[in-house]
């Protein structure tokens, strides 16, 4: 049974430097909104800074269409299909109802004019053309959606059909959401700027993006908005501001006037109320582990990528750093192996736990080396 070593230790590179001013204010707590659900992430620590019911079901009408373009830009992204190849448009995506980019049947249409379709004029025929493309039918192009889904870890999420048509059995939530979203920033910053655009012209009719934050505040660049049953406004959008970007996703607002300036108030939230902090630079050694039956007795251990998180104003000197090492850990080991956990408390409080790897290979000792830990091993579990 694997043991952890836990201490305490405040390494000199402790608190590298402030992405922000952390100014000395205490926090400011999270907004109430006129929402039913809402969730606020940073995109560079995946931290969430604010949420609201966030795992509460609703059906997410053309949110759902963030996974349509996942798919998209993941198929062009794998080259299964080009930007430039053309679909075929077939009766049902012609007859589809709702918003649409007004293709016609038995007319081919670029990918790339599908993905604005789909994106800037919300258009649900727009999406059967590219579930017909990708998966043949819709049903199985749904069934596609939701191993994506699986796959990112939207653990209350359900698609049967690719534009948000509404049905019980297609639903999501507000952390889902902000999930699908954030993926489609990281994984394909390429095609995210799509969701900037602010008109868009097929067929000689030009649609304006229905996310009017992107004519408002010029620090938003996306992403999607929805309108439901009941009057259920919602809204996802993503701002740049310095150096950071965060995440929002209101859902059940009263009104579009009403979705725009509550995500303009989750998002302000965010931006005023956290700094963004480096803890630790990559590759930088926090301590050394033990390890057995190895050609060295030691292994660096850190981080392969720069510790970055998301703080409450006035918190810097709050935080306690809390370093466990999985023993034993036996050689060979690989630079980046997870070795063990760093976990950081605020204010006493949990905050994160954020795995620690090996900076450094080490090879296995030699028989005798080997033996001689098998030994030691061996008096010390007596």
């Amino acid at each position: 049974m694997p043991r952890f070593s836990h201490f305490r230790f405040f390494p000199h590179l402790l608190f590298i430097f402030l992405l922000a001013a952390s100014g000395s204010a205490l926090s400011a707590p999270p907004p109430v909104l006129a929402a039913k659900s809402w969730v606020l992430i940073d995109h560079a620590t995946n931290q969430t800074l604010a949420s609201n019911d966030a795992d509460s079901r609703i059906e997410p009408d053309s949110l759902t269409k963030l996974m349509t373009a996942y798919l998209t830009f993941s198929a062009i992204k794998s080259k299964k299909i080009t930007e430039n190849q053309e679909a075929m448009v077939s009766v049902a995506a012609w007859k589809q109802t709702g918003p649409r980019m007004f293709i016609e049947p038995r007319k081919p249409v670029a990918v790339s004019d599908l993905l604005r379709g789909v994106i800037v004029q919300s258009g649900n025929d727009a999406c059967v053309a590219l579930a017909e493309l990708l998966g043949e039918t819709e049903e199985k192009f749904a069934a596609m959606m939701n191993r994506e889904a699986k796959r990112l870890g939207m653990k209350n999420t359900h698609f049967v059909n690719s534009n948000g048509q509404s049905d019980p059995r297609h639903y999501s939530t507000a952390r889902d959401i902000a999930i699908l979203a954030d993926a489609i920033i990281r994984d394909f910053p390429e095609h995210y700027r799509l969701y900037a655009i602010k008109s868009f012209t097929y067929n000689n009719i030009t649609q304006q993006n229905r996310n009017r934050l992107l004519f408002i505040d010029p620090t938003i660049d996306g992403m999607k908005t929805g309108q439901a049953k009941d009057d259920n406004y919602y809204m996802v959008s993503s701002a740049v501001r310095g150096p950071r970007r965060l995440v929002a996703v209101v859902l059940g607002a009263s009104s579009d006037n009403a979705r725009v300036q509550e995500s303009l108030k989750l998002l302000n939230y965010g931006f005023q109320s956290h700094d963004m902090m480096r803890i630790y630079a990559a590759n930088q050694s926090l301590s050394q582990f033990r390890v057995w039956k190895g050609a060295e007795n030691v292994v660096d251990a850190g981080f392969a990528q720069d510790l970055v998180i998301s703080l409450p104003k006035g918190k810097a000197n709050k935080i306690e750093p809390v370093l466990e090492s999985l023993q034993p850990v036996f050689a060979p080991i690989r630079k980046g192996d997870e070795i063990g956990t760093l976990t950081l408390t605020v204010d006493g409080k949990p905050y994160g736990s954020f795995p620690v790897v090996a900076l450094v290979d080490v090879p296995p000792a030699g028989f005798f080396g080997r033996m001689k830990d098998d030994i030691l091993l061996w008096f010390k579990n007596l």
